[in-house]
């Protein structure tokens, strides 16, 4: 058994240990919040732009735009993949690298070919150590998002898309379910699917100003930047959520130790000072 020094030096390093963990809890909760509300504010601008972009895949223009149309077959695969730049955040990013992998895994063995964009630093370094084909990144993104970093990594894959570089462009995020819950999800972004844009109630049509063209790149070239964003702050609101559940879970169990060690220090103690008694009882009687 550890003498009550050893004891003592461990009780006092768990103490110290509980602080950050409490304190990064504190933070981590004072950042969800704001990460939420982020989210949130974005998402009636993503709603919005998404109606618009329906509408247009139903209209019946005289240009048709690449992203509204489908490929015959898929042969190469872009996909974005979505993390944190920080961990200690649970199993936030493990779940979303696992789900990536098996994806890739699969699409692999059927014969395709898959480029990789990265979305903050876990995801980056994960990629490199798989052996992926890595064409842009984007790392140090901080507490809020900011579209001007995400969109020359975006951009990439949107002119890959164009360029027939390959067939299809995916998405890997973490959606916020509420803060207790965060779930890995895959969705495709390229070409744009009746699934993802939705069924608008009604069929409008436009006139277009200067040309079909000039505009559909713009409106759906927005769109995309849109759910991308959306993605992102969705990412960052379970960071915080799934970070301040962990370090809370950290500071429980960093107070049962405690509580373990310093029974095990009282017991010790007792012993030596039982001993001592002894010891002094056996003398005094040998006297």
């Amino acid at each position: 058994m550890a003498g009550s020094k050893e004891i003592r030096t461990k009780i006092k390093s768990v103490q110290n240990t509980r602080k950050i963990t409490k304190a990064m809890e504190m933070v981590a909760a004072s950042k969800m919040r704001k990460a939420q509300d982020r989210m949130r504010t974005a998402r009636p601008y993503a709603e919005k732009i998404r109606n618009v972009a329906a509408h247009i895949s139903q209209a019946n223009p005289e240009y048709r735009h690449p992203y509204l149309v489908d490929r015959n077959s898929v042969k190469r695969i872009g996909i974005i993949v979505i993390t944190t730049d920080k961990g200690l955040c649970g199993g936030l990013n493990t779940n979303i690298l696992r789900l990536a992998m098996n994806k890739m895994k699969e699409w692999e063995a059927e014969g395709e070919e898959i480029e990789v964009c990265t979305i903050g630093n876990k995801g980056l370094g994960f990629m490199q150590r798989l052996g992926a084909k890595i064409m842009s990144q984007v790392t140090g993104l901080g507490d809020r998002p900011q579209m001007e970093k995400l969109i020359g990594a975006v951009k990439i894959m949107l002119d890959g898309y164009t360029q027939d570089r390959f067939d299809r462009l995916m998405i890997f995020n973490t959606r916020f379910v509420n803060t207790m819950k965060q779930e890995p999800v895959m969705e495709q972004l390229l070409p744009l699917s009746g699934d993802t844009l939705g069924t608008p109630e009604g069929t409008w049509d436009y006139i277009y100003e200067p040309d079909a063209k000039a505009v559909l790149e713009q409106v759906l070239t927005r769109y995309i930047e849109a759910l991308i964003y959306q993605a992102v702050t969705e990412n960052m609101a379970s960071e915080q959520s799934a970070r301040m559940v962990a370090m809370k879970a950290a500071s429980d169990n960093a107070a049962t130790v405690i509580d373990e060690l310093t029974l095990i220090y009282n017991k010790t103690r007792q012993a030596g000072i039982t001993k001592e008694l002894s010891e002094i009882v056996a003398g005094a009687a040998a006297v």
